[in-house]
């Protein structure tokens, strides 16, 4: 999924998941994308700052039951 899929997905209300469903990409009340790790709610930003550039490989992004 490139950026532009995550963000439309997250913001429809669907289950959008990096490498596997332990990690979930979810939309903050900051309007910030963010990658979060179920297992220790650790949380980092889907983008580097510059908004454009992605922290983790755009392949292993995913709408859980998709």
């Amino acid at each position: 999924m490139n950026l532009h899929e995550i963000k439309s997905a997250v913001e429809a209300g669907k289950s959008v998941h990096w490498s596997h469903d332990g990690y979930s990409v979810i939309k903050d009340k900051l309007d910030r994308f963010l990658i979060v790790c179920h297992r220790n709610d650790a949380a980092w930003g889907l983008t580097w700052t510059d908004g454009v550039t992605m922290n983790e490989s755009e392949s292993n992004f995913y709408i859980k039951g998709e």
